[in-house]
């Protein structure tokens, strides 16, 4: 049971309007061993220098700093986060800070089959899959990788381990995967999987994102309910979380409680006013928004000598200057530099 710090350690990661963060996402590299269309080109992307990512010590180290500052919940993401060969000691690691934070994970599932067991061994929490389609020919075309046969084992290798509930992210692309939506969540219901569809959001590195292509939570809904009876769940059910919970009516989940289906319109229906995340990249740099075109560097300070005092004062200058929100709709926006696989979801 993780065990909350005081409340005025928490407020020290307050920002201007109120809210405080206590979620912290971690990209450990920005590497990936997919190509999918909407996040990056087929080549590839110039991959970060190892040495400036951070090391496993320096890693460590800073999200000590945040915990200690009030983070209770530590999601590790990527690029795709298992190709850091020290992953599981890195779980290991942060599951031994005190107070202990929750820790989860985003994967493509690629490589989970591997180190399910010694991930939840470790004191991995949970697991986030991201899969867009169940259709071989469809991944197949999105991801450039002919490998759901290895996403759908690491799920099921998820399960067996106690990394539950798995959930799965979908991304609805129209004219791609659209007509699909409702065979996914057919396909997670019948697993005991929780489903959540994330509106296409502008942090591909093609830049090449627009907003009449994406398709909405309206329509999600619309498309969904053609097959399934969806009972929206009350807006004060879902805090600070980013999705939209439906229960999705005669189902249960793997633990006999009413199946739900997540809908995260950070495009049409943004939850800025509640957001309570802070972001670190591989190379050390905090981002108080996923769509921040400002960052504060934590390595270079950390490599010059930096107390924790020093570090805690960087991370909490950059909350106090985050947004009132991320802005995708106003005339002025304009798309983080780093694509997605170099800030982490």
């Amino acid at each position: 049971m993780t065990t909350l710090p005081d409340p005025r350690v928490r407020a020290a990661l307050a920002d201007g309007f109120g809210r405080v963060a206590q979620d912290l996402r971690v990209s450990v590299t920005d590497r990936c061993n997919l190509r999918c269309t909407y996040c990056m080109p087929a080549e590839g992307l110039p991959w970060m220098p190892k040495p400036e990512m951070l090391t496993d010590d320096e890693l460590v180290r800073l999200v000590r700093v945040f915990v200690e500052l009030g983070v209770t919940k530590v999601r590790l993401t990527g690029g795709e986060p298992l190709l850091r060969r020290s992953i599981v000691d890195v779980v290991r690691r942060i599951a031994a800070l005190e107070p202990r934070p929750q820790i989860a994970m985003t994967t493509n599932g690629v490589g989970l089959a591997r180190v399910a067991a010694d991930l939840a061994e470790a004191g991995l929490d949970r697991v986030n899959v991201s899969l867009d389609t169940i259709d071989e020919q469809v991944f197949r075309d999105l991801t450039r990788r002919d490998r759901l046969a290895d996403v759908e084992g690491g799920m099921t290798a998820a399960a067996a381990a106690g990394l539950t509930p798995v959930k799965v992210n979908a991304v609805a692309m129209r004219g791609i995967n659209d007509e699909g939506v409702a065979d996914v969540l057919g396909w997670c219901l019948d697993r005991g999987y929780g489903l959540r569809f994330i509106e296409q959001m502008p942090l591909d590195a093609q830049h090449g994102w627009e907003r009449a292509q994406m398709v909405t939570a309206e329509e999600l809904i619309a498309r969904l309910s053609e097959r399934f009876e969806l009972r929206a769940r009350p807006e004060t059910a879902r805090g600070s979380a980013p999705a939209e919970l439906y229960d999705v009516v005669g189902y249960e989940d793997l633990e006999g409680q009413q199946a739900t289906v997540g809908i995260i319109a950070s495009v049409t229906r943004p939850f800025c006013g509640d957001c309570d995340r802070t972001r670190l990249t591989a190379d050390g740099q905090v981002r108080n928004c996923l769509f921040s075109r400002t960052e504060t560097d934590l390595r270079g300070p950390m490599r010059d000598g930096a107390s924790d005092d020093d570090l805690a004062a960087l991370i909490t200058g950059e909350m106090r200057v985050k947004r009132r929100g991320h802005g995708i709709g106003d005339p002025d926006f304009e798309q983080p530099d780093r694509p997605m696989s170099a800030i982490g979801g």
